[in-house]
């Protein structure tokens, strides 16, 4: 930072009260830090990403661009892409006002069944480490901070708020610190958002390693900031946390910071220090001296659709191709039958905080529609549905006043629904939030909402209604008539309440829903449910259309309501008869293509019986288009899986989350995550770490290895010997054979993404430092000289080039 900007913010922090530097370490709300207009302190800005940005309202905000989720991020394996993407997203986070993006997710994928896999990049911290570090670039070189989380190890969400991670000193500083160090020390994020876990018994929040290891041993010169509710105690002030979310403050309040400084645990200079990191951030972000945050606005840019369709595209990994199936032909295929509730409701983003109201949604149905051509029959079925409870209403069974697709809503500044409403919306949700006190137009504590809409079903039938709450009274009325009221009820037990109407297809209801606000929880929902009638033998059906078809496509999966936040997946298994249906399915047509929309691994039982599966992930708005662009070969299939993918649930290294004692979640694998357990206990993957097909070949040659006391230098050359152009990812995996036991076979230490025509050839450069070649021994970093094996290949079990180099001892 400049010397000048440095004396400014000194002379602003010499010019506050001690009252002023206190009511900065928390926030005035839920996106916003406190303002002090006496010396022109504006309030910072921050949003929700970490595959778009939100912007202050869920519920009734603006529009954003929705990019692929982290690990389709990862999966691309293209570290330039991943930075234009941070720069993009860079743009999203200024046109919603934002000077802080919530992002990017560093956390590990350890547990297959975690529920925010989804938004990590891999389980390897290699790979993690340089996904972190080009977006963080992108990001912050368009003058947006970049807040990594979630400092550290909180990687499942079960009891997330008191469930201790306990991992010892080499996992935690190989594995779990890894990636957080690396964007540290390459990217210098100028944010970084502490975990609402305890590791080794003690909060994240309040943690030893926020000063010794992250400022301390690192350098970090940026903001710590609680994620949001993330502080429990007293103690929260004296740690290395500088900023409590969301405000107003608790454990931050000035009544604990003086009595922190009061028994000498805080020191005046340890909160100036604090104050001082805030007014850094600010001048970083070019919000200090600023007039505050710019209003919100929804830019739906041409280069944002183009770029989140090609990262889509890239990202998804054909893991099976029997017989050269794909890419599809439009012109050989002139029927294909398209399969799967997921196939015209594809999901493109996990649940909680990583959701973002996008500007639109491309299905993958809608997708191939618009590729295939006039001269294809595309039919679809819904086969099977993928939800436990009743989806949300859809916006296009109901019209608002103005006659937009949705509800009109109005807020009301009181519990009662009294006098006139203070503000009115249309919003197409049927699920809101409402998470905090007073943030917004209402105080959430003591508000009111009414939404009224046109309900005009499709299909006649049974039509199940549903109303759920939690924080509210609440009641849903058809025609004048209530037909549902519940509440009030306690947070963490939602009203859940429906009823069966016999209803005739394309005839209107007048259909109301009312919230009232109760007691004094930080989080309120409203959920207004819908399950359309369906016919007894929709896998039938299925199987019908497929038969009669050419090539059939099923899209199954997950999506936010199985992924998100607060909850862990209770299997590897695709929920309900989706599993059912793919059997259905390939026993009617063996030219059958199964895409899997989830976040991490799903089981796959049917895998020998169809020609071909490929992961789609969350691919963010574009990932109808992104899927028919691979599916008929418009793009190469070029991604790679950062994660490994288990036959069933038990092969994988970490099942079941071992709770050896209440509270406590003990890491027993150690640094054996993901591969290199399964590289260690000699099991076989559905598909492993790295695995990815493509519509090319490569071959491999010529692999060259030397050392001298600063490290390796690695070299193989890669050609295209396919009739076509395509992209391989070069992997570079080291071992060494005499530290066989406790150390892993092989650990991933570079990649390269080349793109090559056909009889191209390209020769792969790989440099690797002494840091690269170091493990922790409970003391410090430490390299060994002796024998290593470098292994050149196309995944973790398809290596291609082997090698051995003598390495030095470090100079």
């Amino acid at each position: 930072m400049p010397e000048a900007e440095n004396e400014r913010i000194e002379e602003l922090l010499n010019r506050l009260t001690h009252e002023e530097k206190v009511s900065l370490l928390a926030g005035s709300g839920r996106w916003s830090t406190v303002p002090i207009d006496r010396v022109g302190i504006p309030r910072l800005k921050v949003t929700d990403g970490p595959n778009g940005a939100r912007g202050e309202d869920e519920n009734h905000g603006l529009t954003s661009a929705c990019f692929p989720a982290g690990v389709a991020l990862a999966a691309t394996w293209d570290v330039d892409l991943v930075a234009e993407i941070g720069g993009a997203l860079a743009e999203e986070a200024r046109a919603k006002g934002a000077h802080v993006l919530l992002a990017p997710t560093v956390n590990t994928q350890r547990y297959p069944r975690a529920g925010r896999s989804f938004e990590c990049f891999s389980e390897d911290p290699y790979l993690t480490s340089r996904m972190a570090v080009a977006y963080i670039s992108g990001l912050q070189t368009r003058g947006v901070g970049a807040c990594i989380k979630h400092f550290v190890c909180n990687d499942a969400e079960f009891e997330r708020r008191s469930m201790s991670s306990d991992v010892d000193e080499r996992a935690l500083h190989e594995v779990y610190l890894a990636p957080f160090r690396a964007a540290v020390q390459e990217a210098r994020p100028w944010c970084v958002m502490s975990g609402y876990n305890r590791i080794n018994g003690t909060y994240a929040s309040e943690h030893p390693l926020l000063l010794d290891v992250l400022k301390g041993e690192w350098g970090f010169d940026g903001i710590v900031m609680s994620d949001w509710g993330g502080t429990y105690g007293e103690t929260t002030p004296v740690g290395g946390l500088d900023l409590e979310m969301p405000g107003p403050a608790r454990w931050m309040a000035a009544e604990h910071v003086d009595a922190a400084i009061a028994s000498g645990d805080l020191s005046e200079e340890r909160l100036d220090d604090k104050v001082r990191r805030l007014l850094r951030l600010l001048a970083r972000t070019g919000a200090l001296g600023a007039a505050g945050p710019s209003p919100e606005r929804a830019d739906d840019r041409p280069e944002h659709r183009a770029l989140a369709r090609r990262a889509a595209a890239e990202s998804i990994v054909l893991l099976q191709n029997r017989g050269g199936m794909l890419p599809l032909d439009p012109g050989a295929s002139a029927h294909i039958a398209v399969i799967g509730d997921l196939a015209a409701h594809t999901p493109i983003m996990g649940g909680g905080s990583a959701e973002v109201n996008a500007h639109y949604a491309v299905s993958v149905l809608e997708g191939i529609r618009a590729a295939a051509g006039s001269g294809t029959k595309i039919s679809y079925e819904i086969g099977a549905v993928t939800h436990a409870a009743p989806p949300p209403l859809e916006a296009c069974f109901v019209t608002a006043d103005d006659g937009a697709p949705g509800f009109t809503v109005e807020y009301y500044a009181n519990p009662d629904h009294a006098g006139a409403p203070v503000r009115s919306f249309t919003t197409s949700k049927s699920r809101l939030f409402w998470r905090s006190r007073g943030d917004g137009f209402v105080e959430y504590h003591e508000f009111s909402a009414r939404f009224r809409g046109t309900f005009t079903p499709e299909r006649a039938g049974e039509h199940l209604l549903t109303l759920g709450a939690i924080g509210g009274v609440t009641r849903l009325i058809l025609d004048g008539e209530p037909l549902l009221s519940g509440g009030p009820d306690p947070e963490t037990a939602p009203t859940a309440l429906s009823v069966t109407l016999d209803l005739r297809a394309g005839v209107s209801h007048e259909l109301v829903v009312e919230f009232a606000s109760v007691g004094e929880s930080r989080f309120r929902m409203l959920e207004v449910g819908h399950e359309p009638p369906l016919p007894p033998d929709t896998i039938e059906r299925a199987a019908e259309a497929a038969r009669s078809a050419d090539a059939a496509v099923v899209v199954v999966g997950l999506g936010g309501e199985w992924e998100g936040e607060m909850l862990d997946r209770p299997d590897l298994r695709l929920p309900g008869s989706q599993d059912d249906l793919v059997a259905s399915v390939a026993a009617a047509n063996r030219n059958t293509v199964v895409l899997v929309a989830a976040g991490s691994p799903v089981e796959m039982p049917w895998a020998d019986d169809v020609a071909s599966i490929a992961q789609i992930w969350y691919g963010g708005q574009e990932t109808g288009n992104a899927v028919a662009d691979v599916l008929f070969g418009l793009a190469d299939a070029s991604g790679r899986l950062p994660v490994t993918f288990p036959k069933v649930l038990e092969d994988a290294p970490v099942p079941e989350l071992t709770i050896r004692s209440p509270g406590h979640n003990v890491y027993e694998d150690g640094v054996f995550v993901g591969y290199r357990s399964y590289d260690r206990d000699g099991v076989e993957p559905r598909f492993a770490f790295g695995h990815g097909l493509s519509y090319t070949s490569f071959a491999y040659r010529d692999l060259a290895a030397t050392a001298d006391p600063g490290g390796v230098r690695v070299t193989a050359t890669i050609e295209n010997t396919g009739d076509r152009a395509g992209s391989e990812v070069v992997q570079l995996y080291v071992g060494s054979p005499a530290r066989l036991g406790s150390h892993p076979l092989q650990e991933l230490k570079g990649f390269r993404k080349v793109h090559l025509d056909p009889g191209e050839a390209a020769t792969v450069d790989f440099v690797l430092t002494v840091d690269d070649l170091s493990w922790y021994d409970g003391d410090g970093w430490r390299c060994d000289p002796g024998e290593y094996e470098v292994r050149v290949g196309r995944s973790s079990r398809d290596i291609r080039l082997t090698g051995l180099v003598e390495v030095p001892a470090p100079s």
